[in-house]
């Protein structure tokens, strides 16, 4: 069985590669349409396509999303798996619901479960309402989000809007009941969209034995954890007829390290303090400067970063504060910046800050924190797949990518809103 999956961002689909590689199963990301040889997917257990379509216009990304699949249902995939954030980051338009009714469809499928909680990075659904540690999602900083301000909580009145598909509730009592007792409910309840409630691991290992004959599931990378994990025999070969993960060695890299930063979220503002707490040198993008002539302000970045010492790790960001954030509309009129948005900028900045350093050999290993930001890295680099390596913490992994003019790149696609306070230091322990 090959798992196929279409994630909304490049965070999200390292987030959600990282867990199903945890559990033993021979995992790679493909980026978005980026041509990949069919040989490198052959044999693998599960294939997460990376697209940029968490914010796009909804037509863009139910179109993207279809794609990914086609090409998933080509290389084999028999379920699939639609990755969106643990904090179903949309707005009243999509793009959740218009891709999941658009995935149902191609798939010959009448339902899927809706399942973002992730405990291990304190997002929980209970009552049918998704939380952020103690706080309601609603009342968490997602509620400020420049481009997803989620203002609800309940996940029905979040989708309902989206989708003219029925929303079912299925509460934590019968979650708690055993993996059978939920599967007979969600087969009993009407086709569309079944929210179900996890608050611990344990729940979400019930919803994913429960699930286990679906064709379509769709969630936060949480649910892919409650798999069972693969067991191998001494030859590497998986038991139950599933191939196991052959643990490949992770390449090593040894030139220097970076980190890029366009997330606004107030845990990628605490690690660039906690950088700052720590000795990094940092320096913050002129949001000014790169509207005026971006690269002029990525020259710039990128001679301040060859100038120093090679055992420094530089951090380069956008948001350090609430008060770097730039609101929308407050861009200076006229000249070539007044078409773009500070977020559009900034993300040209930094991919094009690392594809210099990557290409002139002056880096070779890289922490981007921001799903919009990644894309925009990797797209620059002209990367077409990762291979999965260290875990950091729950939703952030190493991966290791192949440029376009053949370089090895260490790469960590990191969400902003994911990561202990001090991964900008720790991050690089995993590949000593």
């Amino acid at each position: 069985m090959l798992t196929g999956a279409v994630a909304d961002d490049f965070t999200g689909a390292t987030d959600l590669a990282a867990a199903l590689h945890s559990r033993g199963l021979r995992t790679a990301v493909v980026i978005g349409d980026r041509p990949v040889p069919d040989e490198q997917v052959a044999g693998l257990d599960a294939v997460v396509v990376a697209l940029k379509s968490r914010t796009a216009p909804v037509e863009e990304a139910v179109g993207a999303s279809l794609g990914a699949a086609d090409r998933l249902l080509g290389w084999g995939a028999d379920r699939f798996y639609l990755k969106y954030c643990s904090t179903f980051d949309s707005t009243d338009e999509g793009n959740i619901g218009p891709v999941l009714d658009a995935l149902r469809e191609r798939l010959g499928t009448d339902r899927s479960v809706v399942v973002p909680a992730f405990p291990g990075t304190g997002r929980t659904v209970r009552d049918g309402s998704l939380w952020v540690g103690d706080d309601l999602l609603e009342d968490s900083s997602m509620r400020h989000h420049p481009l997803t301000p989620m203002t609800r909580s309940r996940l029905r009145d979040l989708l309902a809007p989206q989708t003219t598909a029925t929303v079912t509730e299925i509460g934590l009592d019968v979650v708690r009941r055993g993996a059978d007792a939920l599967r007979q409910a969600l087969d009993a309840a009407p086709a569309g969209y079944l929210v179900v409630d996890a608050v611990e691991d344990d729940d979400l290992r019930a919803i994913a034995q429960a699930t286990a004959g679906h064709r379509l599931v769709s969630g936060g990378a949480g649910l892919a954890l409650g798999l069972e994990p693969v067991a191998t025999d001494a030859a590497g070969t998986g038991t139950a007829g599933t191939r196991a993960a052959a643990a490949a060695p992770f390449p090593s890299f040894s030139r220097r390290r970076l980190v890029v930063c366009g997330s606004a979220s107030t845990t990628t503002q605490a690690q660039v303090a906690a950088a700052v707490a720590a000795g990094h040198p940092t320096r913050k993008v002129d949001i000014a400067q790169a509207l005026a002539d971006p690269e002029a302000e990525t020259a710039s970045l990128a001679e301040w970063v060859r100038g120093l010492d090679d055992v420094s790790v530089p951090v380069v960001y956008s948001v350090g504060q609430p008060s770097d954030v730039v609101p929308a509309g407050a861009l200076p009129a006229g000249g070539a910046g007044a078409a773009v948005s500070a977020s559009e900028v900034v993300e040209t900045v930094l991919s094009g800050l690392v594809l210099d350093l990557v290409a002139d050999g002056t880096v070779d290993q890289v922490v981007v924190a921001g799903g919009e930001t990644s894309g925009a890295v990797v797209g620059s680099l002209g990367v077409g797949l990762l291979t999965i390596g260290p875990l950091l913490a729950p939703g952030v992994c190493w991966s290791a990518a192949t440029t376009d003019d053949g370089r090895e790149v260490a790469l960590v696609l990191k969400s902003g809103n994911f990561g202990a306070v001090d991964l900008f230091s720790s991050a690089w322990e995993a590949l000593a």
